[in-house]
């Protein structure tokens, strides 16, 4: 699944390209008619932005809304370069004056008006975004310490109404990085720790932003040797979603009792 890292530098492509250009629509797939990208037809993009997952570009008083969950994505191409996907296949173009922004896929892709957009629930239940300019990792550890201390620490992250914009590469990596054990309780970690987990999956994501590339320390190498101990890393499922987590035993203090695959 895209994680906020992605979403921001989608954002970030699509407003050099397009911000301040009256765009075209075009709608291949019927999809993309159903969720009322016609009506952005002629109008200009003031600028696109991320809120967590969530994708939003502003077309003065109506919002494009994308969430590309596990398969969904935005490509941006100069006019007339070959698509790398098929073109049947696209939900939305938004046709520029040189460039051109095409969507594929997803659970969401919907226009609101701008009113609409600010009492969304799916929005407002969201927690602090991690990568928001503003954001402050205490509020977002105020945050936390309103849900089930007994979730684990790895789990928590995940929660989109508790921090927004971690998935699973950041959720095992901000973990590693910070050197706290992601099968932890809320409740057995101090507020410091907690923020220091959460700042140091925050400078990461920023690092991605800005490279491109996320970090590979643990994320799906269960079984290799930790780069920095030399441990077997291990994996497992986490949350009800039983999304999986991976980690050091040995970097992270992990205790014996943790689930794990290898």
């Amino acid at each position: 699944m895209a994680e906020g890292d992605t979403i921001l530098r989608t954002a970030k492509r699509i407003s050099e390209a397009l911000a301040g250009e009256v765009v075209g629509t075009r709608t291949p797939d019927p999809r993309g008619r159903a969720a009322g990208v016609g009506r952005l037809d002629g109008r200009t993009l003031l600028g696109a932005g991320a809120r967590g997952k969530n994708l939003l570009l502003d077309f003065d008083g109506l919002t494009l809304h994308s969430h590309l969950g596990m398969s969904g994505s935005w490509h941006v191409y100069r006019r007339g370069e070959r698509w790398r996907k098929p073109s049947r296949l696209a939900w939305a173009v938004l046709l520029g004056e040189s460039h051109e922004a095409v969507q594929w896929g997803g659970p969401t892709l919907r226009v609101l008006r701008s009113e609409q957009l600010r009492r969304d629930p799916r929005l407002r239940g969201l927690g602090p975004d991690i990568l928001a300019p503003g954001f402050s990792a205490a509020a977002a550890v105020a945050r936390m310490r309103g849900a089930d201390q007994r979730r684990g620490l790895g789990d928590a992250v995940l929660d989109q109404g508790l921090l927004a914009g971690v998935g699973n590469i950041f959720k095992s990596e901000g973990c590693f990085a910070a050197g706290v054990d992601p099968w932890t309780p809320l409740a057995e970690l101090t507020d410091a720790e907690l923020g220091d987990a959460i700042a140091a999956t925050r400078a990461l994501m920023e690092r991605s932003v800005l490279g491109g590339r996320a970090p590979a320390e643990v994320y799906r190498r269960a079984g290799e040797p930790c780069r920095a101990c030399g441990s077997r890393l291990l994996s497992g499922g986490q949350g009800d979603g039983n999304r999986t987590t991976y980690w050091c035993p040995v970097c992270q203090g992990s205790s014996a009792d943790r689930p794990r695959r290898r």
